[in-house]
C-alpha cells in the first residue's frame, strides 16, 4: 500500500471529523489517564500520522529518558509498515525521521518559560518549521495555569497544533459537573480538546470530554490496542 492511501485510511481522520476537523493551530489538546495506559502510544500514533503527511514535529519529553519514546516511534511505524505492506517502507523511514526532533527536560530542573524559549529556538533559529509538538511526561501536579498558559501562547506564536499527555494519580477519580477529572480543571482554559483513555479488557477505549467549547463527553468510536501501540477503529 502507499503512504497516501495509509494516511486516507487512518482512524486519525475518524478522530478529525469527530472534533470538528481537528485540533486546529494554535489549540492546545490533553491525552488523559493514569499511568501505564498508552497516554504516550496514543501521541506517538499521532505524531507518526502527521509525518506520513509530510509534516515536521517537535517531540518534548519530561521523562528521565528518551530512549523509550524512540523505540515507540521505530516500534509503531514498524507495525504500520507491516500491517499495511507498506511500498519503499525504508525510504519512507528516512524521511519521516529527519522531520522529526526529539527534546528532553527535567520538570523539576527547568522552567515552563525556558522550555518556552527551547521549542522557539528550534523553531527560529534551527528552522525546524513544526506544524505539531507533543509534549509527554509532563507533570501537571507541579505546574499552574499561568505556566500553562505559556504553552498556549507557544502554540500560538508559532502557529502550530500542541498535543499533551496527562497522567493522573490513582486517587484522581473524581469530577467535575462537566466530567473534567479535577487535577485538570485548572487547566480547562487553555485546553481545547481533552481525550480520556479508559482501559476495557483487552483494548484502551478513547472518549473525547472536551471538544473547544462543546463538553459532549462521548464515545469516539476509536480504541488503542496497548499489544500493537495503534490506534484503530471500533469495527
Amino acid at each position: 500500500m502507499i503512504k497516501e492511501e495509509i494516511v486516507r485510511r487512518s482512524p486519525f481522520r475518524i478522530l478529525e471529523r469527530s472534533i470538528h476537523n481537528g485540533l486546529g493551530r494554535g489549540n492546545i489538546g490533553l491525552v488523559a489517564a493514569h499511568k501505564g495506559v498508552g497516554k504516550t502510544a496514543c501521541l506517538v500514533h499521532l505524531a507518526t500520522d502527521q509525518l506520513f503527511q509530510g509534516k515536521h514535529v517537535l517531540h518534548v519529553s519530561f521523562s528521565p529518558d528518551t530512549s523509550h519514546i524512540i523505540a515507540w516511534y521505530e516500534d509503531i511505524f514498524k507495525e504500520i509498515a507491516q500491517r499495511y505492506a507498506l511500498e519503499g517502507a525504508m525510504d519512507i523511514h528516512d524521511e519521516v525521521v529527519r522531520r522529526r526532533i526529539i527534546l528532553n527536560f527535567r520538570q523539576e530542573v527547568v522552567s515552563a518559560r525556558h522550555v518556552h524559549e527551547s521549542m522557539l529556538s528550534i523553531v527560529n533559529d534551527a528552522r525546524f518549521t513544526a506544524d505539531l509538538a507533543v509534549i509527554d511526561g509532563y507533570d501537571f501536579t507541579k505546574s499552574n495555569e499561568t505556566e500553562f498558559h505559556l504553552f498556549k501562547e507557544l502554540a500560538e506564536t508559532l502557529d502550530i497544533e500542541l498535543w499533551f499527555s496527562a497522567t493522573l494519580r490513582p486517587g484522581d477519580r473524581q469530577c467535575s459537573d462537566r466530567g473534567i477529572p479535577l487535577p485538570l480543571e485548572p487547566f480547562m482554559g487553555d485546553t481545547a480538546i481533552l481525550i480520556m483513555l479508559n482501559p476495557r479488557e483487552d483494548y484502551i477505549h478513547l472518549n473525547l470530554v472536551k471538544d473547544h467549547e462543546v463538553m459532549p463527553n462521548c464515545d469516539l468510536h476509536l480504541k488503542l490496542d496497548p499489544h500493537i501501540l495503534l490506534i484503530a477503529d471500533e469495527r
